[in-house]
């Protein structure tokens, strides 16, 4: 469904289940980073009005998602804790080409955004069948479901701006090169990435 060529590694649920005070910290800034990026693309590129139309309401379920983050750790008794560089962001963030015509460069940034969305779906996915705490179960569940469209939204708008053709080779492009990050990376308990 969500087109990744290279699933989560198991292992990651069982780490991500001994840190859950960690995870929620990384996931709540992951909610807080999706919610300032809709809102930059929409500061970037304000003439794309369907963009803007379709991003805005995105921004508020982005920020209400972190809103139920951050009562699911005052409930657990953790604190929010500070900001952790994403690795997964970072090293995606450089598929972006730079100096290109603006349509590319938009392009990149949308289907960047797509990843990350897939990304976070088939990992909330595997902590709401996996994760022994019931609670945290449905938790996961509800946010995997309120998310799984958003990875197609950002496609649908890449489409929007430019020609499909363009835009899936661009996606299998990138979906190759986001597996190979994945592959990369180090297996982290403590990182939603």
């Amino acid at each position: 469904m969500l087109g990744l060529k290279l699933p989560t590694d198991p292992r990651w649920v069982n780490l991500a289940e001994k840190s859950i005070e960690e995870i929620l910290i990384d996931h709540a800034y992951c909610e807080q980073k999706a919610a300032s990026t809709c809102i930059s693309l929409i500061i970037q590129f304000p003439e794309k009005e369907k963009m803007v139309e379709t991003l805005m309401p995105i921004v508020t379920e982005e920020w209400g998602h972190f809103r139920m983050v951050l009562k699911e750790l005052k409930k657990r008794g953790y604190s929010l804790g500070r900001k952790r560089i994403d690795k997964y962001v970072v090293e995606l963030m450089k598929l972006e080409r730079k100096g290109d015509k603006l349509e590319r460069q938009l392009m990149d940034k949308l289907l960047i955004s797509a990843l990350i969305e897939a990304r976070s779906c088939e990992r909330f996915r595997l902590l709401s069948e996996s994760i022994s705490d019931l609670e945290l179960r449905d938790f996961y569940r509800e946010l995997m479901i309120s998310e799984a469209g958003h990875y197609r939204t950002f496609l649908d708008l890449a489409k929007e701006y430019m020609p499909e053709d363009v835009v899936k080779v661009r996606w299998q492009e990138m979906l190759d090169a986001e597996a190979e990050i994945i592959r990369n990376l180090e297996i982290r308990g403590d990182r939603m990435h």
